[in-house]
């Protein structure tokens, strides 16, 4: 599918010079931003359900205590 944006001449010419600085084509950096800001906007999205839920309740473990509830469990 594919989509098509209208830019300005400066934005244009700021878009595909930032593209060319890391050899990538308009289309593979405009492609790669956006998804990136997706995967980043999720991840957020993650991050503040993960924080409210330790702020229910606030308890963590350690590395350590995890492998040994984990081996616990295989028993």
């Amino acid at each position: 599918m594919a989509i098509s944006l209208r830019f300005n001449d400066n934005d244009t010419q700021l878009i595909k010079s930032y593209a060319s600085m890391y050899g990538m084509t308009v289309s593979e950096f405009i492609r790669n931003t956006v998804l990136e800001r997706i995967e980043d906007e999720h991840d957020l999205k993650a991050y503040d359900i993960a924080m409210e839920e330790y702020k229910k309740d606030p308890v963590t473990f350690s590395h350590k205590e995890i492998m040994r509830i984990l081996a616990e469990d295989e028993v």
